[in-house]
């Protein structure tokens, strides 16, 4: 979610700082990275514990320290937020500086939203108001033929959430992965192993429920093309977030295959 700055109130998943349980011996965590109480790690957290990956939330919204070597964790999640990576906020160049860090190490990252920004500004490309915002249930295609094969199960469109006012241009050397009719750059793969979404493929009908009522404001009465009403965003709720769970088990299953030993 990538709005105007907003209250929002706590989320159940991922609100605590936490560990997963440790699997397949190894030792290093996955860093996840939240940005705004409401955008804790949802799916992708759940997505982890059930394969006993071990994780370790950076809650940078409680103050917790940017970390200063991307080689501490096996991987490197980021979730999305409220604010724009244009905001000059205290944290933002030294995220930029891990991820940097992060992709020349060969310490595989995965950006949802506003994480998919700032991978993108952490490599060198623009991130600007988006040409048309986009909230709700909207189809993306997918723009290349290997990565339909290897990150999307044979998928060549499907529905993903959107809540996002910017967007991201693609950083030098980037695949561009997945696109759709209002913005053009949806994600990105960068050296086979990092990922960027302008997209949440990590929602779960709590974090539905949560944006809705936190940012009721944003919404409209009536749906148009690329804005959906709350009751739009909700209709069919809990079979549209059982498909979009099954996009991101293929996104995870590939992404974790990369994972620092």
């Amino acid at each position: 979610m990538s709005a105007p700055v907003a209250p929002r109130t706590v989320l159940p998943s991922g609100s605590e700082p936490s560990f997963g349980q440790p699997g397949g011996g190894r030792k290093r965590p996955i860093a996840i990275f939240r940005f705004s109480p409401t955008e804790g790690p949802g799916y992708f957290s759940e997505w982890l514990d059930a394969r006993g990956l071990a994780w370790q939330l950076v809650a940078l919204d409680e103050g917790a320290p940017v970390p200063a070597d991307p080689r501490a964790f096996a991987g490197i999640g980021l979730m999305g937020g409220p604010m724009s990576v244009n905001d000059g906020l205290a944290w933002t160049e030294p995220v930029c500086a891990l991820l940097r860090a992060a992709v020349q190490k060969g310490v595989p990252v995965l950006g949802h939203c506003l994480g998919g920004q700032l991978l993108a500004q952490a490599l060198g490309a623009s991130v600007t108001r988006a040409p048309v915002a986009e909230i709700g249930w909207l189809g993306v295609d997918v723009c290349d033929v290997p990565a339909q094969r290897e990150w999307f199960g044979d998928r060549a469109a499907f529905t993903t959430f959107q809540w996002h006012y910017d967007a991201f241009a693609l950083p030098a050397g980037a695949t561009p992965v997945l696109t759709n009719t209002f913005n053009a750059n949806q994600a990105y793969v960068v050296a086979g192993r990092h990922i960027g979404f302008q997209c949440h493929i990590e929602m779960t009908r709590s974090l539905v429920e949560t944006w809705l009522a936190t940012g009721a404001h944003e919404l409209p009465v009536e749906s148009s093309a690329a804005i959906q009403s709350a009751t739009e965003v909700r209709r069919d709720l809990d079979a549209r977030v059982i498909a979009l769970h099954a996009v991101a088990d293929d996104v995870y299953a590939r992404w974790v295959r990369g994972l620092a030993r």
